[in-house]
């Protein structure tokens, strides 16, 4: 049974957290969305909004407590921080006090909280949602994932939705429905697994079946418009996708070399035309078209140089496709990046300072 928590008495949690934006041009008229993180913070977990620009610079907007609790450092997963029906709702991990948070996104992008939900196991570093339903990927213990039924901003365990992952100390990266909601996928980086599970009409899931990745130590991964998976693999730098069925996952392309260090974090375009993926040790983004048959190929193996030592990390494309956003946990700050012809990237002015344990972003 999930243990609901009453909100209350949470402002005090994070309400003095505030952090310059220095140098970033204010939003206007031509803003055409927002841009969220969360502070991660021991003390009491946050969100930080931002408010994007015409030009893809972004102006701070305000620091939102989740009522929960972070562990104080970067989770190093994605899918921390999410937006789900079309924009409206946000939902975040608290993996220092093992739940999760729900807020209402406000039509200026201030947000309000509305629930919290124990996460069904421990230690919650990752979140996916798809058609009212919502998946949190528990790290902790042999690891797990939960669903939960997401009703006008409240969270609604979904019986026998709990299900294991494939054995014991399997160090999970993020879990993610595919573009049609009928498979959720999970990443293995310790056993070097992706798991399937079917999604039955009650939004439960089962059925697991696990696949040798095609590359070692699978991490961040995402969709293209076709249900097909794209996968870094930290390992050797490489991108693999996938073909989904009901018996599982199967290779499409076979770890295409990033040309960067540590491939880890990955987001496609709108369109679903592009690939990007944050090559954490090398301070590079590369580029990838993706193929209608769901098969990649590098495009540019620097799209965009974020820097020596800037660790890029989470990073999401805008939902008008202009813009890519990433979380630079080595210069604490968000970089934006305008996208352009042929999957370059070009850098915006100004980028939003950020605590050092700032985990995840999601972009509207």
């Amino acid at each position: 049974m999930v243990q609901r928590r009453v909100i209350g008495g949470i402002a005090a949690l994070g309400a003095a957290l505030m952090f310059a934006v220095p140098g970033v041009v204010a939003a206007s008229d031509g803003r055409s969305g927002y841009v969220y993180t969360e502070t991660n913070a021991a003390s009491g977990n946050a969100i930080l909004a931002y408010a994007e620009a015409h030009d893809g610079s972004l102006t701070w907007i305000g620091t939102f407590p989740t009522g929960g609790l972070g562990t104080g450092s970067g989770l190093a997963t994605q899918g921390e921080v999410i937006l789900a029906g079309g924009g409206k709702w946000l939902l975040a991990v608290n993996a220092g006090s093992n739940d999760i948070s729900a807020f209402r996104v406000r039509d200026d992008g201030r947000l309000t909280l509305t629930d919290r939900a124990g996460a069904d196991g421990t230690d919650p570093v990752s979140l996916t949602a798809n058609d009212g339903l919502v998946y949190v990927l528990d790290a902790g213990g042999s690891g797990n994932i939960a669903g939960f039924r997401l009703d006008n901003g409240n969270l609604h365990h979904i019986g026998g939705s709990v299900q294991t992952l494939s054995g014991s100390a399997t160090n999970p990266a993020e879990v993610a429905f595919s573009t049609n909601g009928r498979f959720l996928v999970v990443t293995e980086r310790a056993t070097n697994l992706v798991d399937t599970y079917s999604v039955d009409s009650h939004g439960r899931a089962g059925g697991l079946k696990t696949t040798a990745s095609a590359g070692p130590t699978p991490y961040g991964f995402a969709f293209d418009l076709r249900n097909h998976p794209i996968v870094s693999e930290a390992t050797n730098s490489t991108l693999s996708s996938y073909r989904l069925t009901g018996s599982g996952a199967t290779v499409i392309s076979a770890s295409v070399p990033t040309g960067g260090i540590a491939a880890c974090w990955v987001a496609v375009s709108p369109n679903g035309l592009w690939a990007f993926d944050s090559n954490a040790h090398g301070g590079t983004i590369s580029s990838f078209e993706v193929h209608s048959n769901g098969s990649v190929s590098l495009e540019h193996s620097i799209a965009a140089n974020t820097g020596t030592g800037s660790a890029p990390l989470d990073l999401q494309v805008s939902s008008n496709g202009r813009f890519l956003y990433v979380n630079e946990a080595g210069a604490h700050m968000i970089g934006g990046y305008r996208v352009g012809a042929g999957g370059t990237l070009v850098a915006v002015p100004g980028a939003p300072v950020l605590p050092a344990s700032a985990s995840g972003i999601a972009v509207s």
